[in-house]
């Protein structure tokens, strides 16, 4: 026997919906808008010039590649309909990066980071300034620290070590012979300092580097094959390191979170790959037997140090964690550039500036009123051919303009996703293929009342006839919708999000709105009466009445 429909749940399951996306959209104390495109609003443009290091030339597959890596980097802040273009040829290539809205400096510099990661064995570490190495009583700030995932059978751990080597020389044999008589030129003092051999003139340069001098710490691509002179991002240590026993490219995936077990800040999670992990392993189990600072490790992002743990034992379970003083948006970042990978090349800013709307007030205002034109018109045409159920369907309508309005505003708070104009082209698509909904329901109602069944019965029956081209139809647009989101970029992709979000509230009005609405209304004594403007009459379905055949 089959289950009786019950279109009370339905609809309270929907209003519990609605009223949780109300709360979630119209909290106080936060924007009640829909986050608008560049083409709506205007935006950032960034120009950024992209080079190698050395007197290389700069290719087109690193271009190419460095471009894409900027493109996933802004997407990851959500579909923000962001254009990254390049311009001009050779040496004068530019690339050009524009962002809807008033953009965080963050952002900004995270599209310039290269996010060349290396993990470094330190040859000898010190205070960043002459200042704080002749403290009698120095009191360090400790540094990040990174601990690992062990295997089961061995416990594996790195803390961070925040005790200076006196100088260079009191560190492990390996370190460079510092000569403090002889002067370095100030051109060579920028980190990071690179050299083929730890010889006397990288010591000299060690022993010479003032890390508190803020125009050193610029940081930028390192080879991980040479030795490495650099300072803390902060400029409170500088360190001499071995050339890198892993690199970026052994990190498979990258994540920003808080500790699930008891406190802390928030702190970076690293997955090593397999090949990774052995490297990683390999080296802690060297390190943890070496004596200070020889048994640490200095992380280093794009030539400065980000933390310089000390391995108490080996490392052998394939992940770490980077933490630290992150805050959460430093913690996101680092994720994010680690997750997404190197840029080939060094890029520095040229510039960085505002600019307007390319279409202006005007044209958002005419495609608005086009918009509404076309959705009266829709709403004029419901009424006049299917009267009381035209109620239903304008009804419905308006509901899932609610929902996607309301839902622009959450996705623009939470994922940067921002409206443009191709966004409300899409949109307005949806009003028909919501519309088409209504109109294959209601055709199938019909057509089960043309057979001679009541008005509740053909409800039901033509329901569960009518849902399966709904489905099939909704289907065929969300799979379209999907292809054309991830086969193209820039505004094409808010049109694409936007039909398909509005795709699946047209399956969620028709499953809990318009279906048991429609139930209800077939209970109504005047629905079953006959009149013109119920949209069900007999004269309307083309039947004739026993009066008619009389006669």
């Amino acid at each position: 026997m089959a289950k009786h429909y019950q279109p009370a749940r339905a609809m309270t399951y929907l209003a519990l919906l609605i009223v949780g996306l109300m709360v979630w959209a119209y909290q106080p104390g936060k924007s009640h808008a829909a986050k608008l495109g560049l083409d709506l609003q205007g935006g950032t443009q960034v120009i950024l010039s992209p080079s190698t290091t050395g007197n290389a030339t700069v290719t087109s597959d690193q271009l190419a590649q460095t471009v894409s890596i900027i493109r996933q980097r802004v997407d990851g802040f959500g579909v923000a309909e962001a254009e990254v273009t390049t311009q001009g040829t050779g040496a004068n290539t530019k690339i050009i990066v524009t962002i809807p809205g008033k953009t965080d400096r963050s952002v900004v510099d995270q599209l310039k980071t290269t996010a060349k990661l290396n993990f470094r064995p330190v040859i000898a570490m010190d205070y960043g300034s002459p200042a704080a190495a002749a403290s009698a009583q120095p009191t360090p700030s400790a540094s990040a620290s990174v601990s690992g995932s062990p295997a089961p059978s061995a416990s594996a751990s790195a803390s961070a070590s925040a005790t200076p080597a006196a100088s260079a020389s009191s560190s492990a044999s390996a370190s460079p012979s510092p000569t403090p008589t002889v002067s370095v030129a100030p051109e060579l003092l920028k980190p990071p300092i690179q050299s083929t051999t730890a010889d006397a003139n990288f010591g000299q340069r060690y022993q010479a580097l003032d890390c508190s001098k803020s125009d050193v710490l610029q940081g930028s691509l390192d080879d991980e094959k040479q030795f490495l002179i650099s300072c803390e991002r902060d400029g409170a240590y500088k360190y001499a390191l071995s050339p890198a026993l892993l690199t970026g490219a052994d990190i498979q995936d990258a994540t920003a979170g808080l500790p699930t077990q008891g406190a802390g800040g928030w702190q970076v999670e690293l997955q090593l790959t397999t090949s990774g992990a052995k490297k990683f392993a390999d080296a802690t189990k060297t390190l943890y037997t070496q004596q200070s600072p020889a048994n640490q490790f200095g992380i280093v992002l794009d030539g400065l140090v980000v933390s310089a743990p000390r391995v108490n034992e080996p490392i052998l379970g394939g992940s770490a964690t980077i933490t630290g003083n992150f805050t959460a948006e430093e913690a996101k970042n680092l994720a994010q550039v680690l997750k997404y990978g190197a840029l080939p090349l060094s890029l520095s800013v040229d510039e960085v500036q505002q600019i307007s709307p390319t279409l202006g007030n005007d044209q958002l205002r005419a495609g608005i009123l086009a918009g509404l034109f076309g959705l009266v018109l829709v709403v004029i045409y419901l009424l006049l051919y299917y009267r009381a159920l035209g109620v239903v369907a304008v009804l419905s309508l308006a509901l899932a303009a609610l929902i996607t309005y309301s839902l622009f505003i959450v996705l623009g708070r939470e994922i940067k996703f921002t409206l443009t104009l191709a966004g409300i082209a899409g949109a307005i698509v949806a009003i028909g293929i919501t519309a088409d909904s209504f109109v294959v329901y209601f055709e199938r109602l019909r057509d089960e009342l043309r057979e001679g069944k009541r008005l509740r019965t053909a409800v039901d029956t033509g329901w569960v006839r009518a849902r399966r081209t709904i489905l099939a139809a909704d289907f065929v647009s969300f799979l379209a919708a999907t292809v054309l989101y991830y086969l193209s970029v820039g505004s094409v992709r808010g049109f694409a999000f936007t039909l398909g979000l509005t795709t699946l509230i047209d399956i969620a009005v028709a499953f809990l709105f318009t279906r048991p609405l429609v139930s209800f209304t077939a209970k109504n004594k005047w629905m079953n009466s006959g009149s013109s403007m119920t949209g069900v009459a007999t004269e309307r379905l083309g039947l004739v009445t026993s009066t008619e055949v009389k006669a």
